[in-house]
This record gives structure tokens, C-alpha cells and sequence, in this order.
């Protein structure tokens, strides 16, 4: 958890801004996972700082949500899609 938050810390991840009037917010939470090896053993222990996605209500503040982190796998389709289609990437 202490190195998750110094990275997050570290990157400047986030600012800190005045809550605006009449806006609900996002609540955060923490998230822990245990990786494992093939032989059962403990890898490492992971934590993340995560969005309470479920608080929102549809329509609101959905486009604002932002994931700064993409899968390598997701850009090669969009790539693909891109030749398939003769589509233009900006």
C-alpha cells in the first residue's frame, strides 16, 4: 500500500481541487490482490487505489472518469481495426 501511494504521490497522479457546489463525488478505495507463482507460492502483494465506479449514476460525470492505463493488446486491435477498415487514427 506504501508503495503504491508513493508512486501515486511520485507521478502526480491526481490534484487536489475545491469540491464544487451541488456536485456529488466519487469515493475512493483501496483494492489488494496476491500474486501467485506456479507453485503456489506468494509472488508479491498488490494494492491499488481505486474509483468507487459503482457510486456513479448513469449519465453523470461519465465522460470525466479517466484511465490513464491502457492494455498493450487493446492498442494492437485498435491498430488492426485501423488497417481493416481504412479508418484514420488522430
Amino acid at each position: 500500500m506504501v508503495e503504491e501511494y508513493n508512486s501515486i504521490m511520485t507521478n502526480d497522479v491526481w490534484e487536489v481541487v475545491p469540491r464544487l457546489e451541488n456536485k456529488s463525488v466519487v469515493g475512493l478505495r483501496w483494492i489488494y490482490k496476491i500474486k501467485y507463482v506456479e507453485d503456489d507460492s506468494v509472488e508479491k502483494y498488490k494494492a491499488a487505489f481505486m474509483e468507487k465506479w459503482y457510486a456513479q449514476k448513469e449519465g453523470i460525470y461519465y465522460e470525466e472518469t479517466f484511465s490513464p492505463i491502457t492494455r498493450y493488446t487493446s492498442i494492437q486491435s485498435v491498430i488492426y481495426l485501423k488497417a481493416w477498415m481504412g479508418w484514420q487514427i488522430h
